[in-house]
């Protein structure tokens, strides 16, 4: 097909036995990146994310953050959601040079959007629906240009093909049916209200809803007859879905990757596209929205480490001596010489997500958060599950750069315990060798004088004496040794005991800090709820 400035039109697309394959509205998700990346792999047709018609009109800034594209994003359907004809018609003439349609949003279920006017309200509104097609098709200067609807189900299907028969006659270029009421969210597709709409209609007609993979395209085309299928979840999943592929290829990562370089795509939208596309491989992380992420997920798996660590180390039968002989093992000696990195990476890598735990607190706690909250009802509950979200990761954080701070302490501890237990040892031997040499100088000295007491004659006894005084003299000067190696052993037990009281007291105090500091956190929560 043409771009929007040639002579075909989108709807030249739609032939006889060909199913189109489409990218869905996907609010934050289905835009120039993300539709670049599944038009290389055998999407036709994509969609802009919705887009409030009169904020678009309201706003340059809107205007730039919401719609992007380029000369390659064709074939290219904008949708919009709007409650009155004009806006509608509007938006679609700043729109119009850029893309081939306007889609108007007819099925989005959210409360917020259904409370404004917006959405799936519209199903129950067909005049006005009517009036908004006619309006578009009358005042878009391109009789190319496509005017379709996006619409759910009633819970009597006759008021939803009456709803269609209506579009069809204000000019519809097509329909797409979610094969759902309004109220449901997971329940089965109605696939033969589907049927029913598309045999009521000779307007072309796109399945919405549970495609998830290429055979979902046959299964439901089989069943429904339809012209086309639009897929969401299914995509956002595997966006290579359309080629054939059950799992999201690793060629389709690398080129996520490469595009988002490309065309400077945010993290955040990145890093949520990147989860949602490892989502199989790594289970349903973003199904409800109190399970953690897979970063926090990593960061609460760390902190239980911490505790199971610091436990083993509490064991009391395990002496520090034998702890320090196990530092000593090979494996332990490897590692040590890169435990200071190890350490300061991650000391870095929990204060930052610490620091941004408590932003997320700070944001979601605000006065502002609050009123705005008031304002959307229906926003409340999701505002409080947001910063429930955030105080968990808070305290997480918290309590693992804590934890991993005491466990730096506890193993230095230990080292130094051991070695104090060492060299007290090492004294001890040497005072009791010290004690046996003397007993023994005391012995030979008895039995000296007993020889001297039982020999005969003065040459006899001045030998002797001068013997026993060399004697005497020796053991003094093994007596003076032996008392300052004692008093020096003591000197050194004593430094090393007031050294290791001093560390006790360090860890009591850091302790009674980071209590303190939590109870003060406790309160600034509890006063901003």
């Amino acid at each position: 097909m043409k771009s929007v400035n040639g002579n075909a039109s989108i709807m030249d697309m739609f032939e006889k036995g060909k199913v189109l394959k489409i990218c869905a509205p996907m609010v934050r998700y289905s835009k120039l990146a993300f539709r670049t990346l599944v038009r290389k792999y055998d999407c036709d047709i994509c969609f802009t994310p919705m887009i409030v018609a009169a904020d678009f009109l309201r706003s340059t800034k809107a205007r730039d953050s919401e719609f992007t594209t380029n000369e390659r994003d064709r074939p290219l359907i904008v949708q919009f959601a709007a409650h009155d004809a004009q806006s509608l018609a509007d938006a679609a003439c700043v729109v119009a040079p850029f893309s081939d349609g306007v889609d108007l949003n007819c099925g989005c279920p959210q409360r917020w959007a259904m409370s404004a006017g917006y959405g799936a309200c519209l199903i129950n509104k067909p005049e006005l629906v009517k009036d908004m097609i006619r309006h578009v098709r009358n005042q878009v200067d391109n009789p190319n240009y496509t005017a379709s609807i996006k619409i759910r189900i009633h819970k009597d299907l006759r008021k939803t093909v009456d709803l269609c028969q209506k579009a069809e006659a204000a000019g519809v270029s097509w329909i797409t049916v979610h094969g759902r009421t309004a109220d449901e969210r997971h329940q089965p597709v109605h696939y033969d209200a589907i049927k029913t709409i598309k045999d009521s209609l000779s307007v072309p007609v796109i399945a919405n809803g549970d495609i998830k993979y290429l055979r979902d395209v046959e299964s439901t085309y089989q069943l429904t007859g339809v012209d086309g299928m639009m897929a969401a979840r299914g995509l956002l999943a595997n966006p290579a879905m359309f080629a054939g592929y059950d799992d999201t290829p690793l060629e389709c990562i690398w080129d996520w990757v490469d595009i988002s370089v490309e065309q400077g795509t945010p993290f955040t939208c990145f890093h949520h596209h990147l989860i949602y596309m490892l989502e199989r491989f790594f289970g349903n992380l973003l199904e409800a929205p109190t399970t953690m992420t897979l970063q926090w997920t990593a960061v609460a798996l760390f902190l239980y480490v911490e505790i199971g660590v610091l436990v083993i180390f509490c064991i009391p039968f395990i002496s520090a001596r034998r702890w320090q002989s196990i530092f000593r093992l090979r494996v332990w000696s490897f590692m040590a010489r890169f435990w200071n990195k190890v350490f300061l990476t991650m000391i870095i890598v929990l204060i930052v997500l610490f620091l941004d735990a408590v932003r997320e607190v700070r944001k979601y706690s605000s006065k502002d958060a609050g009123t705005n909250a008031k304002l959307q009802p229906n926003m409340y509950d999701h505002l409080h599950m947001k910063l429930f979200r955030a105080q968990r990761n808070l305290y997480i954080s918290g309590f693992a750069v804590f934890l991993w701070l005491v466990m730096k302490r506890v193993v230095t501890l230990i080292n130094q315990l051991a070695t104090a237990s060492g060299t007290t040892a090492a004294l001890q031997t040497q005072a009791d060798n010290a004690n046996q040499t003397a007993k023994k100088y005391m012995e030979d000295n008895e039995l000296l004088k007993q020889t001297l007491m039982e020999g005969k004659g003065d040459k006899a006894t001045a030998a002797g004496m001068e013997l026993l005084q060399k004697e005497l003299e020796k053991l003094r000067q093994e007596q003076r040794t032996t008392e300052e190696a004692l008093k020096k052993s003591q000197s050194e037990a004593e430094v090393m005991k007031k050294q290791t009281d001093g560390l006790a007291r360090e860890y009591d105090r850091l302790l009674k800090e980071h209590q303190e500091l939590q109870n003060n956190q406790d309160i600034e929560n509890k006063k901003d709820d």
